[in-house]
Order: structure tokens, then sequence, then C-alpha cells
């Protein structure tokens, strides 16, 4: 079983999302240690903006990295995304990358019916850390919501979040989310388990 950790904060190690990250791939890879985990830092190796190069494949070097990047997507079976939320929305870091997996015809088509995803079966962790305070649903949370319709959109059903808010209210509000953040961590299945559940 293949395992994508995707992180993209700028914040290197103050980030909070890249932390609970490295836990849910640690509390995963105790739950099964044969589970292969790859890698992608979106900050230390960013992907440039999506371009009329990349949709051509024009640029040889960009067409290879950006089919590798797919490549990554579609062999994975659990997907461990870090994502911040900068501005009420997500780091364009990680907007590249969706770029890159969100691809007509490998992820998705569309038929007479509408569009259908072509990724089923994945499972996605999501560790949402953000510096405000969000009601499930309100109209100015735009990472949770958006990742929830993209990937459905590309097939995933399967796709939950570890949320830490409210990070920048206070340190005693920080040091309370991440903990009850780390709550939910302890509580995920293994990905084995999480298969036969699907």
């Amino acid at each position: 079983m293949n395992l994508l950790h995707i992180d993209s904060s700028i914040l290197g190690e103050g980030s909070a999302s890249r932390s609970l990250t490295r836990e849910v791939v640690a509390r995963l890879k105790a739950a099964q240690p044969d589970l292969q985990v790859t890698y992608r830092d979106l900050t230390a190796e960013p992907l440039p903006h999506y371009s009329a190069a990349s949709v051509a494949g024009s640029d040889p070097e960009q067409t290879a990295r950006d089919a590798a990047v797919l490549e990554e997507f579609l062999a994975a079976d659990v997907l461990v995304i870090g994502a911040p939320l900068y501005n009420f929305s997500l780091p364009s870091q990680l907007k590249a990358w969706i770029d890159r997996i969100s691809i007509k015809g490998k992820t998705f088509r569309y038929t007479a019916n509408g569009p259908e995803g072509l990724a089923a079966g994945k499972k996605v962790i999501v560790a949402i850390a953000r510096g405000g305070l969000y009601q499930p649903g309100a109209g100015t949370e735009f990472g949770e919501s958006y990742l929830t319709v993209l990937f459905g959109f590309l097939g995933v059903k399967e796709v939950s979040f570890v949320r830490a808010e409210g990070l920048n209210v206070s340190p005693e509000q920080r040091e309370a989310s991440l903990r009850a953040a780390r709550g939910q961590i302890r509580t995920l299945p293994s990905p084995a388990s999480a298969a036969l559940a699907a």
C-alpha cells in the first residue's frame, strides 16, 4: 500500500500543519509498517504556476515533472496533505500541485451524464491549520470546503480532516487546538482497515 505525504506550509519547523502531517504519517506507519511512503515538500521544491506551456506540454522538462507528480497521485492509496489557510485560501504551492493532478482523461472525464471522477478508492487525510475559528460550512471557510469538492470531483469519496484552528487567537488556544488535533490523529484507522471498510 502506498502513501503520498504532501506538505505546503511556508513556515518550516514552526508550521502546525507540518507537525500534524508528520504525526498522521507516523500513526499510519506504526499501524502498517509495510506502508510505502513518498514525500513531496511543495515549498522546498515548488511547482511553477500552471501555464499554457503546462497545458500544451511544450516544455519537455516541465512535462516530465508534471507527469511524475500525476503518477505519484495515481499510485497512492492514501494521501496525507498539510493544508494551512492563508488569507482565507490554500497556499499557491498547494494549488499548483492540485493543477497537476486535475487532468481530464486521467483523474476525471466528462460524460453525457456529467463529470465522472477516475481516482476512486483513495483515502485522503488533510491536516488543516487555520489562524482563526470557523464554523463548518461557514461562508468564509474556503479550504476544507474546496478540498472536499475537489477530491469528490476526482472520485475520492473518503476525505477526512484533522483540524487545528484558532492558532493565532492566543497561545492557550493554539496549544488546546493542537492537543485536540493530536487526539483526532490517535483515532485514525489504519490504512488497511480503512481500505477494507471502503
